[in-house]
């Protein structure tokens, strides 16, 4: 038993080992990404709207223009909305 023990551990130490690299990987690409958006800043680019760029494009154009399209119902419905508060005040 104690063989199979020692095997499983070996395994385990693997796939641990394999996490704790993939994660030190993902900790460098973020800080590369940190400083490219650093860079963009220093360069006069508003960072908060190319966050927002790279969030559309990872969604299908369909899913772009159904989001797009109830912004935009919303926005009107909120405007028709204050109009009777305008008038009142």
């Amino acid at each position: 038993m104690s063989g199979s023990v020692g095997i499983a551990g070996e395994r385990i130490r693997s796939f641990i080992e394999r996490v704790e690299q993939i994660e030190e990987e993902l900790k460098a690409l973020n800080e590369g990404k940190k400083e490219v958006f650093a860079e963009a800043k220093g360069e006069g680019f508003d960072v908060k709207v190319l966050k927002e760029i790279l969030k559309l494009r990872k969604q299908d154009k369909d899913e772009r223009d159904e989001q797009e399209s109830l912004l935009d119902l919303y926005m009107q419905a909120m405007e028709q909305g204050e109009e009777p508060l305008q008038k009142a005040a």
